[in-house]
């Protein structure tokens, strides 16, 4: 066909994001595509230049295709609605025929600004339209990429910040956790499902090891199976883009990452790592994209401690946490909150964070300043019988785990003291079940099946306590395998379990800080003052206080009958049943119930029946405890039951 060539260059550092953008918008234009082609290329380098400039060549039939590219032409210019530094040049011999083209090229530039256009330009990233991925990878098979616990913390810090309602508010729903995927399709599977749910932005956060292919300058992102020099053995950043193009509802797409070398998603082969975010599938309809690194294209990130989160998703938790005093609105765009990790960054000589914006994405109203946010009114503590009873309710959806059972008045409870949204609909909780006309199920959750969390696996778990520590609303569950673990959990609400662990605590001896080995950790129950909870074990047969915080093992004042102390010269006599299985505390603290695994050869009775013995503690003063018993209750009996 005759074709009249015309080259869009660009005159400085924004039109050469203008220009990938409309490069973008004629590229997916398919009617204009029947008449014309288009392609990106780059001169070649002069000697004493840093670089290449790049072009935008579309070559059009000179009989239809110059007026569809005057109107596509025009339609970008319509959605960029600003100046831009792009001009356009035209044969000399074709440049009567090329006006159109110019002239819509220039014409936006000129047009006001509509007040839906200006509303859109204002409107926040909201989060009841959005969705957000958040990808951790702490745990490293290869020796040379040792594990990461900190990457777990960075995972669960953002989902609780991202979530509270005071930060940002995306519903538990709109955002997914996804620790140690151990395949590409585990880790991109969940970004292609929540980027159904998104129609205004999708966020997408990896947190790991960086792999840096050095021929192709391409950032890998590490799975727990990966193998530095093996490219193969990690998932490429493109791929992650690609699964990230093919949502079709976003305006925005925001992506974080924190990793070594993460600055390739900015530098050389990766240069429109953002800017090309949907070119790969075609799709012209996205407003806008945003890229926040941890690091430099040749820079590692920090990971120094395992008990905090990265140094760099720690500072970012910390500005949302905080907000920014010097910022005088309510609202903290994204742009401001990474002006404000830089500078943190900067002051303690951190690498430095990068950033790439499109479309002005950084500066939408993204979450609210706490800094700036009114003083909330002091309100009455809520009473310790109604926290108990919450507390009561929680671990009645609990016993799912393992009964699978819960019972009646406690829906009845949730539904009393929640209502609305928290509490189990009461038509979907039918009353009856095979123990009791009172037993009902509602609801189970394997979530932890088969997770590992900073590299120990959540297995064994004996025990579950509801912290009685102010501020804290988690549920605390104990491992029995060795060492002896005490891992945070998160649960959602009472209808509906939404189970997350935290990193582990581990138990270790009074002076710390090797753990404790296998002690065979039975009960657990936090004390009233909630900086500590007591433990039963097996090995020994025994009551132990450990600080919850460190670990560390504390005296306790419990004294046990005689008859239930082991008698050191026959060891054998804990595996015999003389242990204790169970832990409970009153609300308030008052008295500790100690229940026995098996029945003790003393408290059997003349019918034959064994018996399981039920101890109970008085409180004293300084924390110590008086024991009585308290029952015998009869040992499971099929046909029978318990009681």
């Amino acid at each position: 066909m005759d074709a009249i060539e015309f080259r869009f260059e660009a005159g400085d550092d924004e039109g050469s994001r203008d220009l990938r953008s409309l490069a973008r918008h004629l590229a997916g234009d398919h009617e204009l595509l029947a008449n014309a082609r288009v392609v990106v290329q780059s001169d070649a380098v002069a000697s004493g230049e840093m670089g290449a400039a790049e072009f935008v060549m579309a070559a059009v039939s000179a009989v239809a295709g110059v007026g569809q590219l005057a109107v596509a032409v025009r339609a970008w210019r319509d959605q960029l609605n600003r100046p831009t530094g792009i001009r356009v040049v035209v044969p000399a011999g074709n440049r009567d025929a090329g006006d159109a083209v110019v002239d819509a090229l220039r014409g936006a530039t000129a047009q006001p600004v509509e007040p839906k256009a200006r509303a859109e330009a204002q409107h926040r990233i909201d989060p009841a339209n959005s969705a957000c991925v958040l990808i951790g990878v702490d745990n490293y098979l290869d020796g040379d990429l040792p594990s990461l616990r900190a990457v777990h913390n960075n995972v669960e810090q953002l989902h609780g910040v991202l979530t509270d309602d005071a930060i940002w508010g995306i519903e538990p729903g709109r955002i997914r956790k996804v620790h140690n995927p151990r395949s590409a399709a585990e880790l991109i599977r969940p970004i292609r499902e929540m980027s159904e749910l998104a129609t205004d932005t999708l966020v997408v956060y990896y947190a790991g090891h960086g792999l840096k292919d050095l021929e192709e300058n391409e950032l890998y992102l590490a799975l727990p199976g990966s193998v530095p020099g093996q490219p193969e053995t990690a998932v490429r950043y493109k791929a992650v883009k690609q699964a990230i193009a093919q949502s079709r509802h976003a305006l925005r797409v925001v992506i974080v990452l924190d990793c070594c070398y993460s600055g390739v998603a900015l530098d050389g082969a990766m240069a429109q790592a953002v800017d090309d975010i949907r070119a790969d599938a075609g799709i012209d309809d996205v407003r806008g994209s945003y890229l926040m690194c941890a690091a430099a294209p040749n820079r590692k990130a920090l990971a120094p401690n395992p008990d905090k989160c990265t140094v760099f998703t720690g500072a970012v938790v910390d500005v949302l946490r905080e907000g920014v005093a010097d910022e005088p609105g309510p609202m903290l765009s994204l742009g401001v909150v990474f002006r404000e990790v830089r500078r943190r960054l900067h002051r303690e000589r951190s690498p430095e964070p990068q950033q790439q914006d499109q479309n002005q994405v950084g500066d939408l109203p993204f979450a609210h300043n706490i800094a700036r946010a009114p003083k909330p009114e002091v309100v009455e503590a809520v009473p310790a019988r109604r926290r108990r009873s919450w507390a009561a309710v929680v671990l009645t959806a609990l016993v799912a785990f393992g009964a699978g059972y819960a019972v009646r008045p406690g829906i009845d409870l949730a539904q009393r003291l929640f209502p609305g949204p928290t509490a189990p609909p009461a038509a979907a909780v039918p009353p009856g079940g095979p123990c009791s006309p009172n037993a009902t199920l509602l609801s189970y959750s394997d979530q932890l099946n088969g997770i590992a969390i900073g590299n120990e696996k959540v297995a064994g778990l004996s025990a579950l306590a509801v912290s009685t520590k102010p501020g804290d609303p988690r549920i605390y569950a104990l491992a029995d395998n060795a060492p002896g673990r005490v891992f945070p959990l998160t649960l959602g609400n009472p209808g509906q379990l939404d189970v997350s662990a935290a990193l582990a605590t581990t138990l270790k001896g009074f002076s710390g800080p090797n753990p404790l080995g296998d002690i065979d950790s039975e009960g657990l129950v936090f004390e009233p003052e909630g900086d500590t909870v007591l433990v039963s074990t097996e090995r020994p047969t025994n009551i132990r206080r450990f600080d919850i915080t460190s670990g560390n093992e504390v005296p306790v004042a419990i004294r046990f009958p005689q008859n239930l102390q082991v008698d050191p010269d026959n060891p054998r006599a804990e595996a015999s049943g003389r242990t204790i299985e169970s832990l409970a505390m009153t609300p308030g603290g008052g008295h500790l119930f100690a229940g026995w695994e098996g029945p003790l050869s003393g408290d059997g009775d003349r019918q034959g029946r064994n018996l399981v013995r039920i101890q109970r503690f008085s409180r004293g003063e300084g924390r110590s405890y008086e024991p009585r018993l308290l029952a015998l209750e009869r040992q499971y009996i099929d046909g029978l039951r318990n009681a």
